[in-house]
């Protein structure tokens, strides 16, 4: 009865506060922590969702005797463990507080952002480190639940953060229920402009989760917005984990930890709306072309997500290329490939040269230099190796370390890699990306050559696939016709003594962009 009198008030003074859901809502949870029946279920359900996923490692669960189980006593299995801040503990058992602070962040945004089912309480004393390095949970009483379009809506606000969207960000408050239809939120997109950082930019330092909800927070007071229980819930959960993070890790900044998980989803995960407009407007301008820096920062950011595959990735963008509205992506990826591809083989060419001058032996310094190289890799690969094969040592022959300490050395005289030849490379790198845990497991593999074509026979079917599509072939003719064009050019002009050629955009609207 109170609530529906204060409710009046508050609109009154033109608030759109429902005190009476807050008051309900919190009774059911009060009254949910003290059922340990409801407890019992919840940590059961908390184990088969996140203790035997494959893709969250080393999470752990006490096993719930249902039998001895009633609304007033809860029977779990005894855990032996220690808190993440008992810092001899973890000393003393050898154990890495970073990677149990990084296995709760990702297995708390899996919780919220996935399953939407997610503790709502990780404190310190509802967690413990066990001695073989799991992290074990505790205390299931106080759970939330985010619907599916709850938890994408809160995935769009950050890519809209990231992007300074306000309107768009505004839009997904509206939708979300935050900020009522009809309000004039000119004022509220201003707001969030001065206050909030900019995300891709900013030092991490200031990416403080306290200091950004600090910053929201405000903002939500001045101005009309009605927060509902299960955003509270997320905010205060996140806030929670990085308190806790921090007193582990003094480095560690949740929205610099959830960033590779958010990269991931948008990145590879198409099966909601939300999602595909989430990747659209991140990675593409509203004209279609393609921000090729944000595409290689979300690669580089979502490599280090467990579970990611670059191929899922590299297979959404491929469906989007051959789609009706990929045209002006496959005008702007064919130029991005012509200049590219230009630019590394006329860089790659001088590189060589330069190399090649860079190594040669010019006198008898240099002869005296190679020579002695080469006697000393020589002499090492002697009774040395004999010796730690006797002895069982699974370490690097002396011939091994003999050739590395060559190869430092040349690699000290090489010139530095053009600009081309270091994007070319990490472009090869990401590609190769499995993910953290796939990048794990091949580590344990010896046999590199079988990893390679294993990764590449993954991209076989999105050739075959592009290969099918009269556009992306017609593309490809115009590709190589351009770049046999340029070779002549540069040919020409470098037999007759010119300088090199200068290619601009004019020549892509020569070649069918008109």
């Amino acid at each position: 009865w109170w609530g529906g009198v204060y409710n009046g008030i508050f609109r009154l003074l033109g608030r759109d506060i429902d005190l009476q859901s807050v008051m309900d809502d919190f009774g059911t949870l009060l009254y949910a922590e003290i059922d340990y029946v409801a407890e019992a279920a919840n940590a059961r359900r908390f184990s088969e969702l996140y203790a035997q996923d494959v893709a969250i490692a080393d999470v752990f669960v006490p096993k719930v005797y249902s039998e001895l189980t009633t609304r007033k006593v809860l029977t779990m299995e005894w855990v032996d463990g220690f808190r993440l801040t008992d810092r001899e503990s973890l000393e003393a058992y050898n154990l890495d507080g970073a990677k149990l602070v990084d296995t709760l962040v990702q297995c708390s945004l899996r919780q919220i952002m996935e399953n939407g089912f997610f503790h709502a309480d990780p404190h310190a004393g509802n967690l413990l480190a066990t001695p073989d390095g799991r992290l074990c949970y505790l205390d299931f009483g106080m759970m939330s639940y985010a619907a599916a379009a709850q938890r994408n809506g809160f995935l769009l606000a950050v890519v809209h953060i990231v992007n300074r969207d306000w309107g768009a960000l505004v839009s997904v408050y509206q939708k979300l229920g935050f900020i009522p239809y009809g309000t004039d939120v000119k004022p509220i997109e201003d707001a969030l402009e001065a206050a909030l950082p900019d995300v891709l930019n900013t030092d991490i330092s200031e990416l403080n989760f306290k200091n950004v909800v600090g910053k929201l927070g405000d903002i939500m007071y001045k101005y009309p917005f009605s927060l509902p229980p299960f955003y509270i819930s997320i905010i205060r959960c996140l806030g929670v984990l990085e308190g806790l993070a921090i007193q582990v890790d003094p480095k560690a900044r949740i929205i610099s930890e959830a960033y590779p998980y958010v990269a991931n989803r948008v990145l590879t995960d198409d099966s909601q709306e939300e999602l595909r407009e989430a990747l659209r407007r991140l990675i593409f301008t509203t004209d279609g072309r393609i921000r090729w820096s944000r595409l290689e920062s979300l690669l580089d950011e979502a490599k280090e997500s467990t579970g990611f595959d670059v191929v899922l990735a590299v297979d959404k963008l491929v469906d989007y290329v051959i789609s009706s509205e990929g045209e002006e992506l496959l005008n702007d990826i064919a130029d991005q490939i012509v200049a590219e591809a230009d630019s590394l083989g006329h860089e790659t060419l001088i590189y060589i040269t330069e190399a090649a001058g860079a190594l040669a032996i010019r006198d008898e310094q240099g002869a005296a230099k190679a020579l002695r190289s080469l006697v000393e890799l020589l002499q090492n690969n002697g009774d040395e190796q004999s010796e730690e094969q006797e002895a069982g040592q699974n370490t690097p022959s002396p011939a091994t370390a003999g050739i590395s300490k060559i190869l430092n050395s040349v690699t000290e005289t090489l010139p530095e890699p053009t600009a081309a030849m270091q994007r070319t490379w990490k472009l090869g790198l990401l590609l190769g990306t499995r993910g953290a845990s796939s990048l794990a497991a091949a580590s344990n593999n010896n046999n590199a050559a079988a990893n390679t074509a294993n990764t590449i026979s993954k991209f076989v079917p999105l050739v075959r696939k592009l290969s099918q599509e009269p556009r992306v072939t017609k593309k490809a003719n115009e590709v190589v016709a351009r770049l046999g064009e340029r070779l002549v050019s540069r040919g020409l002009r470098a037999a007759f003594g010119l300088p090199p050629p200068v290619f601009d955009m004019a020549e892509s609207v020569a070649n069918g962009k008109m």
